[in-house]
């Protein structure tokens, strides 16, 4: 055997070394990216860190400097008084019936607008779109007198009614407007399927179509709630009776026990906040992966 053959097969079992080029992201830039990142996260959550944290402090300690970002003595007194008071829970219960009737009418008049304006060809359908776009562009106060007048008329004013009926001014074009979006994204295969079967328009649209609707339909039904339940220029001009405020305005109701700014009681403003705020955290904590994908869905060109 010659010299050589060693060498050939060393060569031939040896591993094979191949050039690859990585391309990484500086150390520096990483760094910055992840600062960057932590501001943001910290400049967001900052104001409901300092809701809880002014919720736990006691009232001695409320004006107390150099301040503390956590109180030496936390209590839940402040909660304690929120629960207490009658005005408040009536005012849960207001923004519970509001928020759930302007979420489900939205749902069930803007998914059927929404659906025939995706699917259905007619005149004028185009015009209808931007017509429900524009309806969003003005602000609440901008038509408040008119819509004062109109609630007047109706006899709704004082009532959870007029709040249920202006809200849906602003909670179902928005409605209209992202649904639309969504049923166009669906494939025209499923309604022909359905057809060929024999179901009609109606039947296509609740069997099938609504179900695959569903993702759109949390994202808005959520984001139509919040805006209901966080609303406050509405109620505080359409209701006049302790017992008719939701909760926004019961809130504000907290500021006319003190007759100055020192005499205001801050721990138990921020305790109520605290507690109206976490049904909506929780909510979306629930459906974060179908708010995800109405989000991004509804985006897809079909």
């Amino acid at each position: 055997m010659s010299a050589a053959a060693p060498a050939t097969q060393v060569a031939a079992t040896a591993p094979r070394v191949t050039s690859r080029i990585t391309f990484r992201r500086p150390r520096a830039g990483r760094i910055f990216f992840w600062v960057i990142v932590a501001i943001i996260i910290g400049w967001l959550l900052f104001p409901f860190y300092w809701a809880v944290r002014t919720s736990l402090t006691p009232e001695s300690q409320m004006y107390n400097t150099p301040v503390q970002y956590f109180p030496t003595h936390p209590t839940l007194a402040n909660y304690g008084n929120v629960f207490s008071n009658s005005l408040f829970l009536k005012a849960l219960l207001n923004s519970s019936i509001v928020g759930i009737s302007v979420t489900a009418l939205s749902l069930t008049i803007g998914a059927s607008a929404a659906y025939a304006i995706a699917r259905f060809n007619f005149r004028g359908r185009g015009f209808m779109m931007y017509l429900v776009l524009s309806m969003t562009m003005f602000p609440q106060i901008a038509i408040l007198q008119g819509l004062f007048q109109v609630v007047n008329t109706l006899g709704l004013f004082d009532s959870l009614l007029a709040l249920i009926v202006s809200y849906m001014l602003f909670t179902l074009p928005f409605t209209v407007w992202v649904l639309t979006s969504f049923f166009r994204a669906l494939p025209k295969e499923l309604e022909e399927a359905a057809y060929v079967d024999g179901a009609n328009p109606l039947q296509t649209f609740y069997r099938i179509m609504l179900p695959l609707a569903m993702p759109g339909m949390v994202t808005t039904g959520l984001l139509a709630l919040i805006a209901a339940w966080n609303e406050f220029l509405y109620a505080v001009t359409f209701e006049i009776d302790p017992n008719h405020y939701t909760v926004p305005v019961a809130i504000n109701s907290f500021t006319v026990t003190g007759v100055s700014n020192f005499d205001v009681p801050w721990g138990s403003i921020m305790a109520a906040t605290v507690v109206v705020t976490i049904p909506l955290v929780v909510l979306v904590l629930i459906f974060q992966r179908r708010i995800i994908a109405g989000l991004t869905a509804g985006a897809v060109k079909g």
